[in-house]
């Protein structure tokens, strides 16, 4: 792997180390240093000494055994089992022999497997423990992402090792260095948000989505056919969150040939991945032509590599990158950039959520540097009501229509707006605010809550404390029952009686929502609440707007469907922010940014939200239209 003679930081460290310490190997995972040592006393007595070393030379550095010291898988895979605790409940043990890390996954991990724990793992069987809280509810979805980056183990190692060449070989930051960023996607619109952030050293995609809601391919699909962009020069793409027009367009990058990482949380690398399979599924179901295969799918998740909130990682030589909670979906990330060792500090927020929802903490407003904010506007229209007013303005609907015998319909994004809905109607039910009812679940929100359930760490203080400390989880609560098949969607049509079905698409873009609609829309008893944003174009936009007759046409077949169910919309539980929101962030950063560039967003909404950021804080706005490229220094 790495020879030392080439890389100035490697010596430092070897300097720093005591004597007779074994080591064998250094390599690079990215911008971490790993040494592999055969001594097996400094590898379990090293930790004081290497935290000296992390604060001296300011990088993460960790020992690992040599693969000559580890104990054989089998004998290892029983002794772990010995030393954790039985309550753990551990459920799969992963050995990965390339990188000398056994990632033990487990129920309870937080409150059973200690610090004391996993040292005595290393001090028995020499492999290096890495701890995972498996989810609750079983996903197959969820074990195929996995094991797809466990079986690549060997070239997921290389790849760093190269990745981190890169990053130590430096840069020259001369007179004329420079920062750029072209605006390939989410220029004056909501949807396929896609950024190219370059320097003289660095190309970046900040983030690769799909417009769900376009009517063709080119609306669709971020322009990635302009002069600056060749695929085989990125260098990395970062994703804020899972949702589809964050990164509905990233297999697409690997089917023409892009190798490279892409850098996200552990949450969102799970529920990004989740969602292009059942996209995938869903347009082969309902016979379109996807731009993408499996395959490249499996090659993303091969490449993707996850960071923790607050981590500061280089991910090229001239650009370091901090994610920090954005409260807006299951681990979302605002996108804090260190460009030029300092030369330029960045924030691109992608989807946030200033204030908060009911599952996830609020936005992060405190950076050590911060010069241009690249910020959303997707609801910039308007102020949305408060989220009790909102809450009990939609159990009021829902209590209406089970009382008069009919079915209410939830359309949610599979992410987030499903979570959040799922969160109210549980509690409501359970608690007699809502009479006894069922709660269906349709579509790919079940192996979305999958994932929410092994990652209780990222939600709000209130939700994960009664997580913790009572072990009740709201997402496999008994009141929730899966719809898994058209015939069972036909089956709670017919002979089931009021109920809640909440379904994807939040957009009635496709997906199940749309089945339910068609089968709900002609009984006046029926209630459908929109609580998702609604693109220009979709079916949940023009039933939002007023349409009421709906022509829905299959190659040469036409259908008439004639709308009588009760179509009812509440705002307040958006995962974004509203207008006020939008400009009072401004206020709340520290530091205050001395540039405003304005994304996502509808165009009167963006232009209006520009004005009053001017208005108010004097500060230069811009809202770049689609393919505008800006000199950011």
């Amino acid at each position: 792997m790495a020879k030392n003679g080439e890389f100035p930081i490697l010596n430092r460290i070897l300097e720093l180390l005591p004597p007779r310490n074994g080591i064998v190997e250094t390599a690079f995972e990215g911008a971490n240093i790993i040494l592999y040592t055969n001594n097996r006393e400094f590898l379990t007595t090293c930790g004081p000494k290497i935290k000296e070393i992390v604060n001296t030379v300011k990088k993460r550095v960790e020992v690992r055994a040599d693969q000559s010291i580890l104990v054989q898988n089998e004998l290892a895979d029983k002794q772990i089992r010995d030393i954790v605790p039985k309550e753990a409940e551990v459920q799969d043990i992963w050995f990965d022999t390339n990188r000398s890390l056994v990632v033990i996954e487990s129920l309870w991990p937080k409150r059973y497997i200690t610090p004391e724990v996993t040292q005595k793992i290393l001090e028995k069987t020499y492999w290096s423990p890495m701890i995972r809280r498996a989810p609750i509810i079983k996903s197959d979805l969820i074990k195929t992402i996995r094991y797809t980056q466990f079986m690549n183990s060997d070239y997921r190692r290389k790849l760093l090792d190269d990745i981190g060449r890169r990053i130590y070989a430096g840069f020259e930051k001369s007179r004329d260095y420079w920062i750029r960023i072209s605006f390939l996607g989410a220029a004056r619109e909501v949807g396929r948000s896609c950024l190219f952030l370059q320097t003289p050293e660095s190309r970046i995609l900040l983030d690769c989505g799909v417009n769900v809601a376009a009517d063709n391919r080119t609306d669709a699909f971020p322009v990635i056919t302009v002069p600056e962009f060749d695929i085989g020069r990125l260098d990395a793409v970062i994703v804020t969150h899972a949702h589809t027009d964050h990164h509905g367009f990233i297999p697409f990058l690997y089917k023409y040939g892009y190798r490279g990482p892409v850098y996200c949380t552990e949450p969102t690398r799970d529920i990004m991945a989740s969602m292009q399979i059942d996209a995938l599924d869903i347009g082969q179901k309902e016979g379109l032509q996807p731009p993408y295969a499996l395959q490249d799918i499996k090659e993303m998740i091969k490449h993707t590599f996850t960071f923790d909130y607050g981590t500061v990682s280089d991910v090229t030589a001239d650009v370091r990158t901090t994610f920090l909670n954005a409260g807006h979906v299951l681990g979302s990330g605002l996108v804090h950039l260190n460009v030029g060792d300092g030369y330029h500090n960045i924030l691109y927020t992608g989807d946030y959520k200033l204030s908060g929802t009911k599952l996830l903490g609020r936005a992060g407003t405190k950076f050590q540097r911060l010069e241009t904010l690249i910020m959303e506007t997707t609801y910039g229209k308007g102020v949305s009501p408060g989220f009790a007013e909102s809450e009990e303005q939609f159990l009021e609907m829902i209590r209406k229509t089970i009382r008069q015998g009919g079915k209410v319909l939830l359309p949610v994004l599979g992410v987030g707006r499903a979570q959040e809905v799922i969160l109210i109607v549980e509690e409501a039910v359970r608690t007699g605010k809502i009479d006894k009812t069922d709660i269906f679940i349709d579509g790919m929100v079940w192996d979305i809550n999958a994932i929410h359930t092994a990652y209780p760490e990222f939600f709000n203080p209130r939700v994960s404390s009664t997580i913790f400390e009572s072990g009740n989880n709201p997402f496999t609560s008994p009141l929730l029952k899966r719809v898994g098949s058209q015939k069972e969607r036909q089956k709670l049509i017919e002979e089931h009686g009021p109920c809640i079905i909440i379904a994807t698409s939040g957009m009635l873009a496709g997906g199940p929502s749309v089945f339910y609609f068609e089968k709900l829309a002609d009984d006046k008893r029926n209630m459908i609440i929109l609580t998702s944003y609604q693109g220009p174009g979709t079916l949940g936009r023009r039933l939002q707007d007023g349409e009421r007759t709906i022509i829905k046409r299959e190659g040469t077949r036409t259908q008439t469907i004639e709308v009588k169910m009760d179509i009812n919309g509440v705002k307040g539980f958006s995962g974004h922010s509203d207008q006020k929101e939008l400009v009072d962030y401004i206020g709340k950063l520290i530091p205050k940014p001395k540039r405003v560039i304005l994304v996502h967003g509808e165009k009167e909404g963006m232009l209006e939200v520009a004005r009053q950021i001017h208005k108010r804080y004097r500060i230069e706005t811009n809202a770049p239209r689609l393919l505008d490229v800006l000199r950011i220094r």
